[in-house]
């Protein structure tokens, strides 16, 4: 065998390895990605008829009112009176009636009553006081929603789920409209009493605190009107010194967090004990790990990391508890959330914060079983949220029943509580039913979101009336364990990046009052009539006219159909989607919040899942449009002197307007993507037509609905920056494709003229011999030697240009020309290698290695072009994400090429300088290419880079970078670079050991 043919025989075995080895890293992106789908059964529904509605029950004329003594019944006689006066001013009483409410001796919680007497003498008669107060209560319910009072006398009512609880609202909330002007701000922190709290002793602002306590009182008693009786308090670091910690407490001596928190405890200890005077429960809400500095620091030297397994470190915080409940006994218990936390959360310049620690099922269980066990031994409760974000049993408990019998079995405490929202994920429509509410022997509650984050944050009409009463009746005849709702009245998402609609105090917030109304209707009577809640709402809200009501509910019973099928397509709305170990949900291209994303990872996949019901997917668009058209027909026909309040009639007008044009934008771009989607697969001219006709309606409606809506508060203009960016992407696709076509037959002529020269009179062509040199030194790295000799100077330097000035072409036209930072880094690591190489190879000949490594460069390209070729890089991507066998292939040749440059490159040195210095050449030259970038981009901040990059290639949502990070998102640690770097300074220094000429010492 001669050694030519062993050389040939070598290489092919070398080829295939790195063959083997791409087609492995090709199955490891596949299985990285883990993009998979499957069916998803949505909650059941069943459509509620608007009933008949009749003329409003004037109320009587209260003559006597016998009630107890007490803040519970005076909030209670209040509303009472409160809902009389306002009836009767619009529709005037009708006879006498007294009242009388009776207390017997029963457990004091006790909400069951009797409604007994006469339409002229009522009586409320209940075991204990909390049943007599809600007999009130009810009246007054009863009087604005223009029923009679009588309606219900002799009927015993109760409330089957006894605990039924709210956030915060917007209490202490500043209604600015500077601060949601930007539209930008995507903080989830609500700057609750920022106005209260300052940074100097007393650290109280009294003016801003008294003002806060009004806001408090209303927010409270309006709640209770509407049934709850617990409501979620944000802090519990804040509010805690920590002086009963081991080893001589927390804090040192003078630290102002201490004084902080007694102040704070001052401050809003009697809004605590306001709230437990009119009968409702207080949960301090936290994350976990919840930190300021100095807490951080005495844990870290207690106990050195963070380590949430160990007991020791929790009983730090059940101290703190032991401290608190103490100090206020108005506090219920604490409520806990381990699935989110960090910076988006915390308010600059305030020293306490949140980490994402608690991620083990054992620190979990460590965890409830410290608090637990102090919640017992000081009769309190622990609430504990299964919300979970990421991989594994703790990552997943919110959504799969194993994980959350893994992590929660066995611990079985009376004081704790578990909360979990109501969807299979986040609050979104067409989720399946959380059914790990099934599961465990915890006592359980149920989450709600009234201003549904991820629906235009509540500035469209949504009646979730339907869908919450579905899901509570099959929950609880699943699980008797359950026993409560948590309703989030405002909370969830960021504050300001939506509409200025503050609970109770600022913009449209009537409009998903229905929701809050609705989550406590249901909760007491899990079979209310949900049409007539929605009904009910309507006059109280808005007016007493039954045809303006009949219109109303009308438009709120469509408006499910328009959110639904306006903010969702339907037929990836419909599947179930996994990718990167984590769950996408059911909207991806529209991303959080009000993002209309322009990545190709969402938009492809979801073309994808949607391809083969295209036409029905487009039409759910243009059906939401029509029937938001219809809804806003029905309210603007109605008579407006109809209308209690012309103001709430504009508003509900207007925001009917809003979800229109909202609505037919989304319908313009949804078709856009789906369009752009079907001419990658097909490459069809009627389908880039169509995609064509669509990006010029959505760019004439988003141009409307910027200049109609930016700068509104209460309807602010959807952030369509990244929309805008992948119109730009998409519109040169076509152009790109060509411009790859350009470029192939470009590669392939060089390629050709390469493997033939020899064969022909082509040899005596100027660049043939160049071409001849290439091709053998990339294929035989044997022969760069000899196949460089003799070249002439024009042939050489075109062994050079021709390769750098494809990779260059080839790198501009796979982004569009529109990604300069991932240019700059290819081409950056590429002269750095080149350079590295040439200082090392010194004298001798540089024209063999840049033989074998341009030759091998321009078959790199050549790959990448012919996936370009055929749609642009739309078209790559689009392959890229949704056919794993073409992406394994391609990953498999190209990480072949890429290998073999390296090897191609040794392989060419060593006839020069020896398989020792070979390698090490193009080790130091690896090692190089990769730490110089690598610090680049440590330095620049890595989180910093990958945003750049992303925005410019638009692979990932734009708005990830914005929200929570990529890194964060991806689980990228932020010194990676820094790793990458020091890994490629290893690797130089290696390489360059190996390279430098080693002599031999001489005997004496």
């Amino acid at each position: 065998m001669t050694t030519e043919t062993r050389r040939g025989i070598l290489a092919a075995v070398a080829g295939l390895v790195v063959l083997a080895l791409g087609a492995g890293v090709g199955l490891v992106v596949g299985d990285a990605l883990g993009i998979r789908t499957q069916p998803a059964q949505r909650i059941t529904e069943r459509a509620a008829a608007v009933p008949l509605i009749a003329p409003a029950v004037p109320p009587p004329t209260f003559t006597s009112l016998v009630i107890p003594d007490g803040p519970r019944f005076a909030a209670a006689t209040e509303e009472l009176t409160d809902a009389a006066a306002t009836a009767a001013s619009a529709t005037g009483t009708a006879g006498e009636a007294s009242l009388t409410v009776v207390v017997g001796s029963g457990p004091a919680d006790d909400e069951t009553y009797r409604l007994t007497g006469t339409a002229q003498a009522l009586r409320v008669e209940a075991d204990g006081e909390a049943g007599a107060v809600r007999g009130v209560y009810d009246l007054a319910a009863a009087i604005r929603a223009g029923r009679s009072v009588s309606a219900h006398l002799g009927e015993q009512v109760a409330s089957r789920l006894p605990l039924r609880m709210v956030d915060l609202g917007a209490v202490g909330v500043t209604a600015d409209p500077a601060q949601w002007v930007a539209g930008t701000d995507y903080s989830h922190a609500s700057k609750a009493f920022a106005d209260v709290l300052t940074a100097d002793p007393p650290y109280i602002d009294a003016a801003a605190l008294q003002t806060a306590y009004a806001d408090f009182d209303l927010f409270l008693r309006h709640s209770i009107a509407n049934g709850y009786n617990a409501l979620a308090w944000p802090g519990f670091v804040e509010y805690a010194t920590f002086a009963g910690a081991a080893d001589g407490g927390v804090y040192p001596a003078g630290d102002d967090h201490v004084a902080k928190a007694q102040a704070l405890r001052t401050a809003f200890g009697p809004f605590w004990n306001r709230a437990a005077e009119l009968g409702v429960k207080v949960f301090l809400r936290t994350d976990m790990l919840t930190l300021t500095t100095p807490l951080q620091q005495y844990l870290e030297r207690r106990f050195g990391p963070l380590d949430t397994a160990n007991p020791a470190l929790w009983d730090v915080y059940a101290a703190g508890l032991d401290e608190l409940y103490a100090a206020e006994p108005a506090l219920s218990g604490v409520l806990i959330r381990i699935g989110e936390a960090g910076a988006v959360y915390d308010v600059p310049g305030w020293d306490y914060f949140s980490q994402l620690a608690v991620t083990s099922v054992d620190a979990v269980r460590t965890m409830l079983t410290t608090l637990t066990g102090q919640a017992e031994a000081s009769g309190r409760e622990v609430i504990f949220r299964s919300w979970s974000v990421g991989v594994g049993a703790v990552g997943d408990m919110h959504t799969n029943a194993a994980s959350y019998h893994e992590v929660l079995d066995g611990i079985d405490s009376p004081a704790l509580i578990v909360s979990t929202k109501y969807t299979l994920g986040d609050f979104y429509s067409w989720l399946p039913l959380n059914d790990t509410l099934a599961q465990g022997a915890q006592r359980r509650i149920v989450e709600f979101q009234s201003r549904r984050e991820f629906e235009a944050f509540g500035s469209f009409p949504n009646d979730l009336g339907a869908q919450y009463q579905s899901a509570l009746q099959q929950l609880l005849a699943a699980n008797p364990r359950i026993e409560g709702v948590w309703t989030w009245t405002q909370d969830g998402g960021p504050w300001r990046a939506g509409p200025m609609t503050l609970y109770l105090k600022a913009g449209f917030w009537q409009l998903y009052e229905l929701n809050t109304q609705l989550a406590a209707s249901l909760a007491r009577d899990p079979d209310a009539d949900v049409a007539q809640v929605t009904v009910d709402w309507a006059r109280q809200w808005f007016s007493d006219d039954p045809a303006t009501l009949t219109a109303i509910a009308e438009a709120m019973r469509l408006s499910r159909t328009a959110v639904e099928q306006g903010l969702y397509i339907e037929p990836y709305a419909q599947r179930r989607v996994q990718a990167i170990g984590l769950e996408p949900p059911p909207m991806m291209w529209i991303f959080e919040w009000d993002i209309l994303t322009g990545d190709s990872a969402a938009l492809d996949v979801i073309s994808a899942i949607s391809r083969d019901h295209l036409d029905a997917a487009i039409a759910g668009g243009e059906r939401a449009v029509a029937v938001a058209g219809r809804m806003r027909d029905l309210v603007t026909a109605t008579d407006a002197s109809t209308w209690r309040d012309p103001a709430l009639r504009d508003a509900f007008t207007s925001t009917l307007d809003y979800e229109a044009d909202v609505l037919g934008m989304l319908s313009a771009y949804r078709t856009m993507v789906l369009q752009q989607g079907e001419w990658h697969v097909t490459e069809s001219a009627d389908a880039y037509g169509a995609w064509q006709s669509a990006r010029d309606e959505f760019v004439r409606l988003s141009a409307a609905h910027v200049a109609r809506y930016e700068g509104n508060v209460d309807l602010p203009a959807w952030n369509l920056t990244a929309a805008d960016l992948g119109v730009e992407r998409a519109d040169r696709d076509l152009a790109m494709s060509w411009l790859a076509r350009g470029l192939l037959v470009l590669a392939l002529a060089w390629l050709v003229i390469g493997m033939l020269a020899a064969q022909t009179s082509l040899v005596r062509r100027p660049g043939a011999a160049a071409a001849r040199a290439a091709w053998l030194a990339a294929t035989r790295p044997w022969r760069a030697r000899e196949s460089t000799l003799g070249m002439l100077s024009l042939d050489r330097w075109l062994l050079l240009i021709v390769p750098g000035a494809l990779l260059v072409a080839t790198r501009a036209v796979q982004t569009s020309f529109l990604a300069p930072a991932q240019l700059a880094v290819v081409l950056g690591a590429w002269t750095v290698f080149v350079v590295v190489v040439r200082v090392l190879v010194g004298r001798r000949s540089p024209w063999p290695v840049i033989a074998a490594v341009g030759g091998v460069v321009v078959l790199r390209c050549a790959v990448t072009l012919v996936a370009l070729s055929f749609t642009g890089p739309g078209g790559y991507w689009y392959a890229f994400w949704t056919d794993p066998a073409r992406r394994t292939v391609y990953i498999a040749v190209a990480f072949a090429l890429f290998v073999w440059v390296f090897v191609a490159a040794a392989w060419a040195l060593s006839a020069q300088i020896g398989a020792r210095r070979a390698t090490g050449t193009v080790l130091a030259g690896i090692g190089a290419g990769l730490a110089i970038p690598a610090a680049v981009v440590g330095t620049i901040g890595l989180e910093t880079a990958l945003t750049a990059w992303n925005d410019q290639l638009g692979l990932l949502p734009w708005g990830l970078a914005r929200i929570l990070g990529i890194t964060v998102y991806l689980d990228i640690p932020a010194a990676t670079p820094w790793y990458a770097a020091a890994f490629g300074l290893v690797l130089a220094v290696v390489g360059v050991a190996l390279a430098v000429p080693w002599r031999r010492r001489v005997k004496a």
